[in-house]
Order: C-alpha cells, then structure tokens, then sequence
C-alpha cells in the first residue's frame, strides 16, 4: 500500500466508509487481548443482569479500530500523533458500525480527521484523529 502525501489532502475530503460487524467474537476476543476481563464484555447474561441489552464493546478496542481507520487510508508511512474519541450508544453483538471520517484541518504539517463510528442506535464514538503523513516528516519515503 502508498502512503498518502501532504498534496494529495485536502480540507473537506471524505474518507472511504469502514463497515465492521460487530461479532462476538470481535468483542471477546478484542476485550480479551486488551486485557479488559469485565464481564459485560463477554458474559451476556452477567451484562443482562446489570442493565445492558446483551454485552459490548470495550474502549480499548474502539480506540484500536479508529486508528486502523485512519492508517489504512493514509498508509503506513502514516503516524498518528492524537487520538481523541468520546463514547456515545454501546456496540453490541449482533450490530454493524460504520466508520467514516472528514479531513477537517491541515496545518503545519499535520492533518485532523473528524470520525464518527455509527451504529443502528446512533453514534458509537466520535472524535478526532491528528496525524503526520510520511511526505511531511520523521523520515517517509516517497
């Protein structure tokens, strides 16, 4: 894969959309890996028993996808310097997310990418991402 270089993003461009199913098995597995063992994240009756409809998605793992969101598009030259998101409804099982994103700033070398990753009951995570391309600095190769 190329990485993306400073001329070619602009203000406004729209990133492709990422449509994930959320499985089970993603938030297990995903809760398991980042060392999250609450059992709301793999225990559905537990979760049922403290209010939640089924079990969900944990933080660490939105985070994750969000920067694979953003270095899938700008490429593996890419460095994400910020990442700032903010929890709205759950992911759970059974659901779809779409990642989108907006590029909504560029400025002495680095870009703000606005993201929004929605489910069928709204909004899942909403943020921004600030990041370097590979053409602007810390040795890409272009």
């Amino acid at each position: 894969m190329n990485s993306l270089h400073d001329t070619d993003v602009n203000v406004g461009d729209q990133l492709a959309p990422l449509v994930l199913p959320l499985t089970r098995s993603l938030i297990v597995a995903t809760a398991l890996a980042s060392r999250d063992y609450q059992d709301v994240h793999h225990d559905p009756t537990l979760a049922q028993q403290k209010g939640s409809q089924d079990i969900f998605m944990n933080i660490l793992t939105t985070n994750g996808l969000i920067g694979r969101y953003i270095t899938d598009w700008a490429g593996p030259d890419s460095i994400i310097k910020n990442v700032s998101i903010r929890l709205g409804v759950p992911n759970y099982a059974g659901d779809t997310m779409t990642i989108t994103g907006t590029v909504t700033s560029k400025q002495d070398g680095q870009i703000v990418v606005g993201v929004v990753g929605a489910n069928s009951m709204g909004n899942h995570v909403t943020g921004t991402v600030t990041l370097v391309l590979g053409a602007t600095g810390q040795g890409g190769t272009k």
